[in-house]
């Protein structure tokens, strides 16, 4: 139970981390993010500011503790972001790897985001048998 706890916490930082990374300049409309999801993306402004704020919010979900049923749609919302970062850049012809990353980096970004879902599972689980 100790290392399913430690594998959780471990993936959920980085998951948390990645996307409050990713969400912090598109709340701010920074230069970068207003460039890349404006001009090179083609989407709105303020669908750059929408998405900020839900993934943030999404960080926020999957770091508190409880609230489970919000935990959920949080993961959900989290993985819509990346497979939608996934299929707009496979759309505009990224190609998988490039001097830029490419959208394999995308594909990267989910690894943590479903290892800490699971991992939640596991812990969820886990404590419903000890309690019984």
């Amino acid at each position: 139970m100790k290392k399913n706890n430690i594998i959780y916490w471990i993936a959920t930082i980085i998951a948390a981390g990645l996307m409050a990374f990713a969400s912090i300049p598109d709340i701010l409309l920074t230069k970068d993010a207003v460039s890349f999801m404006r001009d090179f993306m083609h989407f709105p402004n303020y669908f750059t500011q929408f998405i900020g704020v839900a993934k943030m919010l999404g960080v926020i979900a999957i770091l508190i503790p409880g609230f489970p049923g919000i935990k959920e749609w949080a993961y959900a919302g989290l993985i819509f972001d990346l497979v939608g970062a996934i299929y707009s850049q496979i759309a505009l012809d990224v190609p998988f790897w490039g001097p830029q990353g490419g959208w394999v980096l995308m594909l990267i970004w989910v690894i943590p985001v479903v290892v800490s879902y699971f991992y939640y599972h596991k812990k969820l689980k886990a404590s419903l048998l000890n309690v019984h």
